[in-house]
């Protein structure tokens, strides 16, 4: 099937238009089903029931919906894709309507009457923070597959994040957290490295997520700046487990601004940063965390908009998480909208990426040579959807973004958010598996 080379074949009526990036990224290198097929890193089960049509049903229906649709839409229109887009949930009937509208599919305003619908096989929750969970636990009960958003909790839920991973862990569900950079090979390839001894036992390592905005008008615009909460607007259930406060129209539309719904940059982008890095360093849970930050450029927000951490880890390494969103250079040379490139630190040598390849520097006294290899396949999220929707299908568990791996990238952030706010240092029990300031 041929990749689509206009920007409209990824756009629907009344749906939003995917960004330059996410346009690029959707067509990147390799059609999703050539990727998903050949990339070393992709599970390939006995596939049963390939030709069976999954039902796909989205909780949430604002930007990062609108923009799971299209991905979904172009998997079923322009690959042939087996399955159905058959309903949307949301508490704002306007978007609920045009989201519906533009794929035919059948409207709920509340995600329950969703879940109970028998055509639904698959969700995609795309919602504030504090309702992914309670979410994605009542979609793990109902029997559906779940694709969440990151982060997989609110920075206040930590007990809210063990019971997910329980409930995950305790089901057949298929889940996937929408840290879609994971579909890079790359950070799989850096995996097997470490775990092949390139670069001996690991002691530290560091990343980091670097861009420009407040997620004020720019990033979070207001629908309706006369929106008021009654029948098309449900601001009791937008609140869930939050303080409750009287409804004001920025907190609604705008709520990646607030603490109550948001963590600023340590939960909505270091979980794109963390997420690979655990992965490739292999470690559980951290023993220690700091955090220093504030707002120190965006003063009308509630959540910090510069966040720094040090995770110690059992396994005896130490992760340096920086960033911030009053400044893009992210001291690689490159510039936009970014996370920094991870650099990790063995006792013979240290592992990161130049252009496209993974390159090894070896430590100083070490006997080794510096390598390069090249990375075999760049991030897609055509075909990190398809990855999903083929583990849905032959009942694998290995997505690329596990429940237990967001489980333990949560904690971390969590804790980092817990340290920053009391300005302590943050310790894990791991035996009780439970945070102590």
């Amino acid at each position: 099937m041929k990749r689509p080379d206009t920007h409209s074949e990824l756009t629907n009526p009344g749906s939003l238009p995917l960004t330059r990036r996410q346009f690029l990224r959707a067509t990147a290198t390799t059609t999703a089903a050539g990727l998903a097929a050949s990339a070393p890193f992709v599970a390939s089960p006995s596939v049963l029931g390939a030709n069976g049509r999954l039902g796909i049903g989205f909780i949430g229906a604002g930007g990062r919906a609108s923009s799971h649709m299209q991905t979904v839409n172009y998997l079923k229109t322009q690959q042939n894709e087996p399955l159905d887009m058959v309903a949307v949930a949301d508490l704002y009937g306007p978007r609920l309507r045009q989201r519906a509208e533009a794929y035919k599919m059948k409207t709920y305003g509340n995600h329950r009457d969703l879940l109970a619908d028998p055509r639904v096989d698959v969700v995609c929750l795309a919602t504030p923070d504090h309702h992914h969970g309670y979410q994605a636990i009542d979609a793990v009960k109902a029997g559906k597959d779940v694709y969440c958003e990151k982060p997989v909790t609110h920075w206040r839920q930590f007990d809210l994040t063990k019971r997910l991973a329980e409930t995950v862990r305790a089901s057949d569900r298929v889940f996937q957290l929408g840290t879609q950079g994971m579909s890079d090979s790359a950070w799989h390839q850096m995996r097997r490295l470490i775990e092949q001894g390139q670069v001996g036992p690991l002691i530290h390592a560091e990343c980091g997520f670097f861009r420009v905005g407040d997620w004020g008008e720019r990033g979070m615009p207001i629908d309706d700046p006369n929106a008021k909460p009654g029948e098309d607007l449900n601001w009791e259930a937008f609140l869930c487990d939050a303080p409750k406060r009287p409804f004001e129209v920025s907190r609604y539309f705008r709520w990646r601004m607030y603490e109550d719904y948001a963590g600023g940059p340590s939960t909505d982008l270091l979980s794109h940063s963390l997420t690979p890095v655990l992965h490739m360093l292999g470690v559980n849970f951290p023993g220690k965390v700091v955090a220093t930050g504030g707002m120190f450029r965006y003063t009308e927000r509630e959540v910090p908009d510069t966040f720094n951490m040090l995770i110690d880890y059992p396994e005896k390494l130490t992760l340096v998480v920086m960033g911030t969103q009053g400044n893009n250079y992210d001291g690689t040379g490159s510039r936009g909208s970014t996370g920094r490139i991870p650099i990790l630190r063995g006792w013979e040598g240290s592992l990161t990426i130049q252009g496209k390849e993974i390159v090894f520097i070896p430590a100083e006294g070490a006997k080794k040579e510096g390598q390069r290899w090249p990375i075999e396949r760049e991030q897609n999220d055509v075909a990190y959807w398809k990855h999903f929707l083929d583990c849905c299908r032959t009942r694998s568990r290995a997505t690329l973004s596990t429940m237990d791996l967001a489980y333990r990238v949560q904690t971390a952030l969590i804790m980092g958010m817990q340290s920053l706010r009391t300005d302590k240092a943050a310790k894990f029990d791991a035996q009780a598996e439970r945070i102590v300031i």
